[in-house]
């Protein structure tokens, strides 16, 4: 209970005398002291209340008040039974030490008060109990109103006034939004998921806690437990970017245990729901796989549209029209630890996962958006088929399907926190195709789309199939060091003259490039005066040997500002 609710109890006769502020305290006992050193029977927490027969005079206020503290308790109640007002001192040294004060009426015994501590904090635990056998009860319930994370959540707001979420390692919003409380904005979300990534990858033990515009939340993992019993010897990375993630609206900080305990029996109880969709993915991976050893092997288009019209009535349940396809292509790749021996982490179990939770649609019906999605993997890459309804070009005559750029907003910031340093996730997407004899070239669309995306700087990374038709599909595959090479022989003059005279001759080069070569519109976009621009261009030229009038030498400055 808070002191809060004390305070707000009219029959305990408290008048609070300062530590307006503290008033969100947990108070977790009571205990009533008139020695002049408690501190042997504080375990912190405790509302003492005390009739001053300790206060000799004022001396005595201060080393009382700093055992107090120290000890961590969450208030002192004086009673005015025997000296009348709480003396001034009193309240002075509470200030200082930042504990609540209140003052007990004498017309209120010390046992009223106690009785009544005592009463709601032994309610609270046991409504605690109370909740835990329910939630078990409602989760082993078979038929799907027999749980889920909305149950649990919806007993945590009710019983013991929280607020809680569960949140995808993507920052997707899985459970929460209904009678547990209004749904967390997307930023929030993204915050809080990258948060507990990188909490996770250094290893600190949780619950962590965060605040966010102001409100703290404090953030439990959910593990799947058939991934728990083994995680304690396997490499962090190949479990930390699949774990769910229980944010809840408090501050844990001065959690007894027994709450402590209580939501770690919680993220316990949603992992069964965790399970429980990853086994229903079963049938969809199943399906993804069957299709992509076809494609790869060759398999007649007409043996591949069988299979496809298998998987279109459960991916995309009542289409009518056969659908339209895309392919698209994850990896995860983690750099090797110092003195590692053996094959490393696989990254296709992690990229398939990542690759079910960014690709959910979350406008699809049904109790979980992520049953359009098939996903199959094989070493360190994850291929999605994706299928789409039957579309057609809108009016601007784009193509129908998901863009690569649109797949990472939402999700770079928190995957770039649980990579960390040392790991990347690259995805490239292909245009989407309607029939069986697409899907092998759209397959190797999204894997040369992901080696375009791999070049790129950045850990979280995606291209999609329009990128192909450009000089970016080369500039990857060019080595690094003809690359470097190329780059320092056309623009370090350039840089090393910008050092020493501030000149600003590369931002020149990039506009008059970008400008088409256009005097007039370069000098107009860099606020020049012509001549000004037309010496600058003169000073590259001199310094580099080129002509920028010439097609060819246009062309390779452009190039060497691409791959530098």
């Amino acid at each position: 209970m808070r002191l809060r609710a004390l305070l707000d109890t009219d029959a305990l006769g408290l008048r609070l005398l300062g530590g307006e502020d503290e008033l969100d305290r947990t108070v977790r006992g009571v205990m009533t002291t008139d020695l002049r050193d408690p501190s042997r029977y504080l375990a912190g927490g405790e509302l003492v209340l005390t009739g001053l027969a300790w206060r000799r005079d004022a001396s005595d206020t201060e080393p009382f008040v700093r055992i107090l503290a120290a000890a961590g308790v969450a208030a002192l109640a004086a009673g005015e039974a025997e000296l009348g007002a709480v003396p001034e001192d009193l309240v002075e040294a509470c200030a200082r030490h930042r504990l609540p004060l209140f003052a007990v009426n004498e017309s209120v015994a010390f046992a009223t008060i106690t009785e009544h501590v005592v009463r709601q904090v032994s309610g609270e635990r046991a409504g605690d109990l109370a909740a835990v056998v329910d939630r078990h009860r409602r989760l082993m319930t078979s038929g799907p109103a027999g749980g889920g994370p909305d149950v649990v959540l919806d007993l945590l707001g009710t019983d013991l006034d929280l607020r809680a979420w569960v949140l995808s390692p993507a920052g997707r919003p899985i459970a929460g939004a209904g009678t547990a409380g209004p749904a967390l904005p997307a930023a929030v979300c993204a915050r809080l998921a990258g948060e507990q990534l990188a909490a996770a990858r250094t290893g600190r033990r949780g619950p962590h806690r965060v605040s966010v515009d102001g409100v703290t939340y404090s953030l439990f993992p959910i593990r799947s437990s058939g991934r728990g019993a083994v995680s304690a010897s396997r490499d962090v990375r190949e479990t930390v970017l699949s774990d769910w993630l229980l944010a809840v609206e408090a501050d844990a900080g001065d959690w007894p245990e027994e709450r402590l305990d209580l939501l770690q029996g919680v993220t316990q109880l949603i992992a069964v729901e965790r399970d429980r969709r990853d086994a229903a993915r079963t049938v969809r991976r199943r399906l993804a796989q069957e299709v992509l050893e076809l494609v790869q092997t060759g398999a007649a288009p007409a043996e591949i549209a069988a299979r496809l019209r298998v998987a279109a009535p459960v991916l995309l349940p009542g289409l009518g029209a056969a659908p339209h396809w895309q392919v698209v292509v994850a990896r995860v790749e983690w750099e090797a630890a110092v003195g590692a021996e053996g094959p490393g982490i696989e990254g296709g179990p992690v990229a398939q996962s990542l690759l079910e939770e960014i690709l959910v649609d979350p406008t699809a019906a049904g109790p979980d958006p992520s049953d359009r999605i098939a996903v199959a993997h094989t070493g360190d890459e994850a291929i999605a088929l994706v299928p789409l309804p039957a579309l057609s070009a809108d009016v601007d005559g784009a193509e129908p399907g998901l863009l690569a750029d649109a797949l990472l907003t939402a999700v770079r910031e928190p995957l770039s926190a649980g990579l960390a340093d040392d790991g990347r996730l690259t995805i490239g997407v292909s245009a989407s195709v309607h029939s069986a004899e697409g899907l092998r070239g759209a397959l190797e669309e999204a894997r040369h789309a992901r080696r375009v995306a791999a070049a790129r700087p950045g850990r979280v990374c995606a291209a999609g199939h329009q990128e192909l038709a450009s000089h970016v599909l080369l500039l990857p595959f060019v080595p690094d060091d003809v690359r470097r090479a190329f780059t320092a022989r056309l623009l370090d003059p350039l840089r090393e003259y910008d050092r020493r005279h501030r000149a600003e001759l590369i931002p020149t080069l990039e506009a008059f490039l970008d400008c088409d070569g256009s005097w007039t519109r370069c000098a107009t976009r860099l606020h020049l005066h012509v001549n000004t621009l037309r010496y600058r261009v003169g000073r590259i030229e001199q310094l580099t040997g080129r002509d920028l009038s010439r097609l060819e030498d246009k062309l390779d400055f452009f190039l060497a500002l691409r791959m530098s």
